[in-house]
């Protein structure tokens, strides 16, 4: 103990012990062709460009800019599985070939002098810094504990106007990497077998900092993370929640085999765990209209069923997709009314649907429901003839028409109100003029006597009332069932679009529910592995993010090249498979306000 100062002293032994060090056994070259293609791709997403727009008007030298720092992170990931400096640095300065160092500025020689590889790997840093204090809301020292109430003091301006401004401007500008590979995949026509469903959940995302420290008083290296709880396990680890955009698919009802195509990340938001779930989910779906692809069914689990409905199902809706949910044990059978039809497990029945259809589920636990009786089974399946049917699909803000089920050309049941209120006309002897659609099954229609029959209360056969007594849906040709929670929030809370626990619902939610959670598997197993915290050990929301975006589009990368080697492809993508991505659409989302907090060149050690 005595001899570490005189041994600190010593500048060549300082040296020695700083990191990082170059490769032992030298570094395998990298070929130019792969580091084209993923220049490209960065190139493409806009990132680099849009940093460059923010740093223009920065003091200081220019230093190492932030095409050079990205790609060496992404080419980092792509070759060690870990988006570090270090191995960029290694990467960069001993892996390239001469083509590829003059498209970086690269120094044709790497450093041989212990002092210049500390100079170079120094220079690589402070790129990185550079590019994270101009994204971060509030700057601060990321490296050492804050006093509790200092950290306090700058999380609570990521939840302030000009902090959430500039946290979505984060977000937004990190997951235009991810979407660039999907952009490809799309352009290629990888994505040709894909119906446009949806699979969104999050996944927790660990970091190396220790929890806050009651007891000396000092919060996290990571002010804004928190505990992620795994639903249904009561696991809880300390760090960030991702929340995913998973490619998925349902089952169909003739069981045809879903089309080929690959499962990619089709976004992700890196934030505080249980904080802003469901505008997390609707900003990834909004960047993903912008691409035109399709929107199909998105399933969601619990979590996402309980945010409210201005946040998640109205702004999900309005994109076009079709909800299936599932619930907690309190929510499950009677949920409310709209217009006198009764909200049953998120579907509208007919008014005068029998009691033990209408309560089958009340109270029902979770076995009870994944493991379905021969009774429970029976009375889900006689609730099919009482759905109100679809008339008319979503308009632009996601409302939809239905009707009666005794109405329309395919009555499902029999009723006496209604033919009394609206009694059917016969037919014109004319030519039909309803399209006939031959690729689809046609509609079978049952008699009359094989359909059930409703059973109206024993005052209304003698004495009538009037139809403006009656529930609107009895009376009217169609009643419109909006998207947005201002004329009921129940209604726009739990409805959605496949009916609970019956047989297409069964054979929606759990496929793509599935594949969200394969998915996850995939993306933290084997080299490439985004739970690890030591693949991205760099302190900060920020970047984590953009290490996190890093990871996640070589992790696409990786699910096509493996997808094309299945189906007799090429082993790995083709440069024109990444000319073929095109440019992203502009950005879009609000600019930085400046703010005392985001000028200067670097953040106080403490607050004082």
């Amino acid at each position: 103990m005595m001899r570490r100062p005189e041994v600190l002293d010593d500048p060549e032994i300082r040296i020695r012990w700083l990191r990082p060090k170059p490769p032992l056994s030298g570094a395998a070259k990298i070929p130019d062709s792969k580091v084209g293609q993923l220049l490209t791709l960065l190139d493409r997403s806009g990132i680099p460009q849009e940093l460059e727009e923010l740093l223009k008007d920065r003091p200081g030298p220019k230093g190492v800019r932030p095409r050079v720092v990205l790609a060496g992170l992404l080419l980092s990931a792509y070759y060690t599985g870990r988006a570090t400096v270090a191995d960029a640095w290694r990467i960069l300065h001993y892996g390239l070939e001469p083509r590829a160092r003059g498209w970086l500025n690269i120094p044709d020689r790497p450093p041989s002098w212990p002092s210049a590889r500390i100079a170079s790997s120094k220079r690589l840093y402070r790129g990185l810094d550079t590019v994270t204090t101009v994204l971060d809301p509030v700057r601060h020292d990321r490296r050492s504990r804050l006093p509790q109430r200092h950290a306090d003091f700058h999380a609570a301006i990521w939840d302030s106007p000009d902090g959430r401004t500039a946290a979505t401007r984060l977000q937004t500008l990190a997951n235009r990497l991810v979407l660039a590979t999907v952009r490809m995949a799309h352009q290629r026509g990888h994505l040709r077998g894909w119906n446009g469903d949806v699979g969104v959940d999050a996944t927790s995302v660990p970091v190396m900092a220790h929890p806050d420290s009651r007891r000396r008083g000092t919060a996290s290296v990571e002010i804004t993370a928190g505990w992620h709880f795994k639903g249904g396990s009561g696991e809880k680890t300390f760090g960030y929640s991702a929340t995913l955009a998973i490619a998925a698919h349902h089952r169909d009802h003739d069981d045809n085999p879903p089309k080929a195509y690959p499962q990619l990340c089709l976004g992700f938001e890196l934030d505080t765990p249980t904080v802003r779930t469901g505008p997390n989910a609707v900003t990834i779906l909004t960047q993903l209209a912008e691409l035109g692809l399709p929107a199909g069914i998105l399933a969601a689990d619990r979590a996402y069923t309980g945010c409210s409905p201005p946040t998640f199902q109205s702004p999900v809706r309005r994109l076009g997709y079709r909800l299936a949910l599932d619930y907690k044990v309190k929510e499950r059978g009677l949920q409310g009314s709209w217009q006198g039809a009764p909200l049953v497990d998120g579907s509208l029945l007919c008014p005068l649907t029998p009691a033990p259809l209408i309560h089958a589920t009340t109270g029902a636990d979770d076995d009870t429901v994944r493991l379905r009786s021969d009774e429970l089974r029976e009375k889900i399946e006689a609730r099919e003839p009482h759905h109100l049917k679809l008339k008319q699909g979503p308009d632009p803000r996601g409302a939809i028409r239905l009707h009666c089920p005794a109405s329309g050309p395919s009555p499902t049941v029999n009723c006496l109100r209604r033919d009394r209120l609206r009694p059917r006309t016969p037919a014109a002897s004319a030519m039909p003029v309803r399209v006939i659609n031959l690729s689809e099954p046609p509609a079978r229609t049952l008699p009359a006597a094989a359909r059930p029959t409703i059973h109206i209360p024993d005052a209304e056969h003698f004495a009538p009332p009037p139809a403006e007594a009656m529930p609107r849906v009895c009376c009217a040709g169609s009643i419109t069932v909006p998207a947005d929670a201002k004329a009921d929030w129940r209604l726009a809370k739990y409805r959605q679009d496949v009916h609970y626990l019956h047989t297409p619902w069964l054979n929606t939610y759990r496929p793509i529910r599935s594949h969200n959670e394969g998915a996850n598997g995939r993306f933290k197993s084997g080299t490439l592995d985004i739970g690890n915290p030591k693949h991205r050990p760099a302190p900060g929301q920020v970047t984590q993010t953009l290490l996190l975006a890093v990871m996640l589009a070589v992790a696409n990368l990786t699910v096509l090249e493996t997808w094309l080697t299945e189906r007799a492809g090429p082993d790995e993508l083709t440069d024109a498979d990444f000319e073929a991505a095109g440019p992203l659409p502009l950005n879009t989302g609000p600019a930085i306000a400046p703010s005392a907090y985001l000028t200067g060149r670097h953040p106080p050690p403490r607050m004082t």
